[in-house]
Formats: C-alpha cells, sequence, structure tokens
C-alpha cells in the first residue's frame, strides 16, 4: 500500500499545526503561572524568587505609602502593627506599577497581596494589588457592647400591608 505524495503533505502539516498548538498552550500554561509565598518563605526561595511570578501576602506597613498618581510605594510587614510579633515580622518592600490606582480598601495596616516578580535588588515589583480594610474583618474590642439589632423591620412593607390571600377578616366573615 503506498502513500500519495498528497497525503504525506497533509500529514505532515497537521503534526506541524498540532505540535505548534501544544507548545503554545504548554508555553502560555507556564507563563502565566504564579506561586502564593508569605514575605517569610520569599526570603527562602533562593534563585527560583527571581524567576518565578510570584504572589506575596502581608500588611501594609502604617505611614509607608507613598503614591504618585497610579503608582505606589510601600512597605509590607508579615504582622499586622499592632501584633506583638509585629517589630520582629520580616519587610518587604513594595513598588506597584499597574494599570490602574490601588483599591479603595488599599490603608495602613489593610492585608494586602501583590503579584509581580522579585527583583534582584530585594524590591518587589508588583503589576497587580488587592487589598482588605482592616475594619471591616476585625475582631470586637474587648468590654465594647455588641452592635444593637436594627428596630425596623427586616421587610418595611410586612408592617403595613397584610399578608397576600389574608384579607379582610371582617369583610368575610359579613359574607358568609
Amino acid at each position: 500500500m503506498k502513500i500519495s505524495p498528497n497525503s504525506l503533505r497533509i500529514g505532515i502539516a497537521v503534526a506541524i499545526i498540532v505540535g505548534t498548538i501544544g507548545w503554545l498552550a504548554i508555553s502560555g500554561a507556564q507563563s502565566s503561572k504564579s506561586y502564593y509565598v508569605t514575605i517569610a518563605e520569599l526570603g527562602g526561595m533562593g534563585d527560583k524568587a527571581y524567576k518565578s511570578n510570584l504572589r506575596v501576602e502581608g500588611f501594609v506597613q502604617p505611614g509607608s505609602i507613598e503614591q504618585s498618581g497610579p503608582h505606589v510605594t510601600f512597605v509590607m510587614n508579615e504582622f499586622e502593627s499592632h501584633s506583638a510579633k509585629a517589630a520582629t515580622g520580616r519587610r518587604l518592600t513594595i513598588i506597584y506599577k499597574g494599570s490602574e490606582p490601588p483599591p479603595d480598601t488599599f490603608k495602613d495596616d489593610s492585608q494586602a497581596l501583590a503579584e509581580g516578580t522579585f527583583g534582584r535588588d530585594g524590591v518587589f515589583h508588583a503589576t497587580v494589588l488587592q487589598a482588605k480594610c482592616a475594619s471591616k474583618y476585625a475582631p470586637a474590642q474587648p468590654g465594647a457592647a455588641p452592635a444593637q439589632p436594627s428596630a425596623a423591620p427586616a421587610n418595611p412593607r410586612a408592617a403595613t400591608e397584610p399578608a397576600p390571600g389574608a384579607g379582610n377578616l371582617a369583610a368575610r366573615t359579613a359574607t358568609n
């Protein structure tokens, strides 16, 4: 059984196309992969830290935010400033140069997540910056009174309208 030259050319073209698509898929997946690390883990990564896309989590050091338009430089601490461990926590300088300004929740002591690359100069160069508002997630202060629920009904219509199908009881009994 002899293979025709046209079939051979088509087979080679299909193999090249499938191989190229496979190579693009694998290289694209490798380049978009990022490792999630803490500041302490970043220090122990060695040379791998300089070659990888990373996501670093920590707390914004109070008073360290320097903003110039959408670009921000700040220091991230391993622990919140009011924690007893804050003084011994590792710190990391972050330079954020993204296309958007930092989120509104990006403030002193907020928990932040920076995505980017770690430079040999010891500075983390971020292209994505996310932050949580620290006050929303902070536990209640000891001795503080718990928040009181509102006195308003959960459904404002419930206080003024009868339930559907209830009708007027006097009208129903008069007609029966």
